[in-house]
């Protein structure tokens, strides 16, 4: 049986049919993504660089099969499918602190044609700690900052720097089942803290933290000078004490780590707000109808988190961006080369 044409989709395809346009038409480029949840990251990305001359389309890798993941994108970069106009764009997730330690982190990090997102993945940087106050006022209307986010995420971060970089040397160096992102994930799980008082969560995270090390250590006793090279290195690609959060699993920060956070802040300033609307209405009627009209102008945590844009002030996500204005200016070099 032959194979659908659409098994051989490539970029060759794609400037193909784009030179059978007129040369009025605009150039059509796709980009493939991981899951449903990237699209309107990589559209909000990409957009900014469509113009009278080219347009993106952001899509899953399959309109017949629920293919997802980034196997299912890099696979047609293994191919070599992708190019000028044909693109894949990712989570960067250990990939990019990964190097050239695997086939699939070597793609990542080397061709011109897969974007990536540098942090772990688009969770990272909906959990970004700049944005995270305006998150709050979009969920409850109330602009009092009671939590200072930004505070709280660089400590958080500091506690669990030592441990991530043996996270990152365990797959570096094979030694992952010894030391796999979930036992990473329970150990650097906050649990339960105080709006007011976090200090304690903090300081129960680097005990945790601390004696996983200490174990660790004992379990690969010769590993200090090859603990430190990867310290080294992975601060030279941009990982500091005061942003690891960016660079671990984005599913476990969202669920384990922020989404809690905010959830307990925004709960107190609902409360404050109604307890406003109490205290200031003239009757009975008018209390009624206030707290109503605010009950009904609340948002879902998890939906605002994932629709907010603050993240884009972010360094890291003009990192994204440089990447995709060197790979317009690469393809435009390539088109007018042929």
């Amino acid at each position: 049986m032959s194979k659908r044409l659409t098994d051989n989709l490539n970029s060759r395809y794609f400037e193909a049919a784009n030179r059978l346009k007129s040369q009025q038409a605009r150039r059509r480029i796709v980009a493939y993504v991981e899951s449903y949840d990237d699209i309107l990251f990589w559209r909000m990305a990409l957009s900014r660089y469509e113009d009278g001359t080219r347009y993106f389309e952001v899509m899953l890798p399959s309109h017949e099969k629920l293919e997802r993941g980034k196997k299912s994108v890099l696979m047609r970069l293994v191919g070599q499918q992708v190019g000028p106009d044909m693109i894949a764009c990712v989570d960067a997730d250990y990939d990019y602190l990964l190097r050239d330690a695997t086939a699939q982190s070597r793609a990542v990090n080397t061709s011109p044609y897969v974007l990536h997102t540098y942090v772990y993945a688009i969770e990272n940087y909906q959990c970004y700690a700049a944005a995270l106050h305006d998150v709050c006022v979009m969920v409850t209307l109330n602009d009092h900052a009671i939590f200072d986010f930004e505070d709280y995420l660089r400590q958080y971060s500091e506690a669990i720097f030592p441990l991530f970089v043996w996270s990152v040397w365990a797959y570096r160096s094979g030694n992952y089942p010894q030391f796999t992102l979930s036992d990473f994930a329970r150990v650097v799980d906050p649990g339960g803290f105080n709006v007011f008082d976090p200090q304690p969560s903090i300081d129960h995270l680097r005990s945790k933290v601390g004696r996983r090390v200490k174990q660790l250590q004992t379990q690969f006793p010769d590993n200090k000078e090859a603990y430190l090279r990867v310290k080294e290195d992975i601060r030279a690609l941009g990982v500091t004490p005061q942003t690891t959060y960016l660079y671990m699993q984005g599913h476990k920060l969202f669920d384990n780590v922020v989404v809690p956070i905010l959830s307990k802040v925004c709960n107190r300033l609902r409360l404050e707000r109604q307890e406003e609307i109490q205290r200031t209405a003239t009757h009975y009627t008018q209390r009624r109808n206030e707290l109503s009209c605010y009950e009904h102008s609340l948002q879902d945590i998890r939906q605002m988190l994932k629709k907010h844009t603050g993240y884009m002030q972010s360094p890291e996500f003009r990192r994204v961006l440089d990447d995709v204005e060197r790979y317009l200016a690469d393809s435009s070099l390539t088109q007018k080369a042929t």
